[in-house]
């Protein structure tokens, strides 16, 4: 339900038109009114809309997407799906990205949100998901009523793929991974786990750390150069950390699959240009998913069990059939 002046006045004990005055800022009222009705305003989650004159006996039919930043290709195959299926719902969708997401959060502006930022900590939206409002968190897991969690099923696609490595005869592996997310740690423990069982050593110096962005994977690609050998694989937590790293590789004129093997994780446009082995992630799928399930908690689904999609493996030119041997650096 949807907090309007009405319900602030009442509790604060004054008029529909005080409320107004305050939020407008207009003088004539006491300093005690005033904190009043902003501190019930801020307990009741209430924050004035701007649109609010010409909405006022309309409900809000808005869904919020936050996610982190425009650099990575996938959100927008996310996007695309989140507005396909709440335009068919004739909802709205409003984007945002971080610092902005907090005050759009608030039945005053949208009806629910789709979250995809780690930027936003649990605490804000298990805060929001307190008062009501309906959440989908596309990059954690959180057991709270009001948000549901919808999540790749990392750890079976990644199994996958490095045991195809393996069983191609890789045995000298470097890990680039990204930041502390549900993803890369369901990613890296893949990882580590079929090593271990296939009894292949790693060394701690193998784990290189990255942002997800193109560009931390360039660096990547330039500390291994500088060693005294390199890998014969790569092993990435993304495709453009992965694409990063190609091109890293490429300018010292080290082949990529006959000096090193490369591999990701998305299946993005690039990747498939770049013949990157990787996995694919349904994005637009996932986005669809994501705008369907919450817009049935928001009508009354009462829907919070997690639901994981499926991943898949996708072998391209920068793995090769064999293992290359590991090449010296000079």
């Amino acid at each position: 339900m949807n907090v309007v002046i009405k319900d602030i006045a009442k509790a604060a004990g004054v008029s529909a038109a005080t409320v107004s005055n305050v939020l407008n800022g207009r003088k004539n009222v006491s300093e005690a009114t005033r904190e009043r009705v902003l501190a019930i305003c801020q307990e009741m989650d209430y924050q004035a809309n701007p649109y609010g004159r010409a909405l006022k006996n309309c409900e809000s039919k808005t869904i919020l997407f936050n996610f982190s930043d425009f650099d990575r290709q996938f959100y927008l195959k996310i996007i695309h799906g989140i507005s396909d299926y709440v335009y068919s719902r004739q909802y709205d969708l409003m984007i945002c990205t971080r610092g902005s997401c907090e005050r759009f959060m608030s039945k005053s502006f949208t009806s629910g949100c789709v979250m995809l930022d780690r930027q936003c900590d649990d605490q804000l939206l298990l805060r929001k998901a307190q008062k009501g409002y309906p959440i989908v968190a596309m990059d954690r897991i959180l057991d709270a009523p009001n948000i549901k969690c919808l999540l790749v099923n990392n750890y079976p696609a990644m199994r996958e793929l490095v045991k195809g490595l393996v069983e191609r005869g890789y045995r000298e592996y470097a890990f680039l991974g990204g930041q502390d997310t549900l993803d890369n740690r369901e990613r890296y423990q893949a990882f580590r786990d079929v090593l271990e069982e296939n009894h292949i050593p790693f060394r701690g110096e193998s784990y290189l750390t990255g942002d997800y962005r193109e560009k931390s994977g360039y660096q990547a690609g330039k500390l291994l150069l500088i060693g005294e050998s390199l890998p014969q694989v790569l092993v990435c937590a993304n495709d453009n950390m992965a694409i990063g790293a190609i091109r890293a590789f490429r300018e010292a004129g080290v082949r990529v699959p006959e000096d090193v093997a490369v591999t990701g994780f998305d299946d993005t446009p690039m990747a498939e240009m770049l013949g990157l082995s990787t996995v694919a992630i349904p994005n637009y799928e996932r986005g669809y998913l994501a705008a369907q399930h919450l817009i049935a908690n928001i009508e009354g689904a009462q829907s919070w069990d997690a639901f994981k999609i499926q991943a898949r493996v996708i072998w391209r030119a920068t793995a090769a059939e064999h293992a290359p041997k590991a090449k010296e650096l000079r």
